[in-house]
């Protein structure tokens, strides 16, 4: 069985190629739902035009359905709530030099 946990592992491997930083801790993913083999993600562009989006989106489905059980990975993506440096991390506003 899939764990959350392992997902959450491999999206901290999948940087945003615009900002050098990993997906998860940039706060691009809102949730993950597992269901047997599959699993449904999701997640946000920093901005809606951003010119990265299917390389990332793409970046994401290759790396998690790489985990050993995972049989079909959906992506889904939504701009509400909008993101912003809020949803980041801590560590993350800490290395990108954000203070909010």
């Amino acid at each position: 069985m899939v764990e959350k946990e392992q997902v959450i592992e491999v999206l901290k491997k999948v940087y945003d190629p615009e900002i050098q930083y990993d997906v998860y801790s940039l706060g691009l993913i809102y949730n993950i739902e597992i269901a047997g083999n599959k699993v449904k993600i999701l997640m946000t562009f920093t901005t809606p035009m951003c010119p990265y989006g299917p390389q990332l989106m793409d970046d994401i489905r290759r790396q998690v359905s790489a985990i050993d059980g995972v049989g079909e990975v959906l992506i889904e993506l939504t701009f509400t709530p909008v993101w912003g440096p809020d949803k980041m991390t801590e560590e993350a506003k800490i290395a990108l030099g954000i203070n909010y």
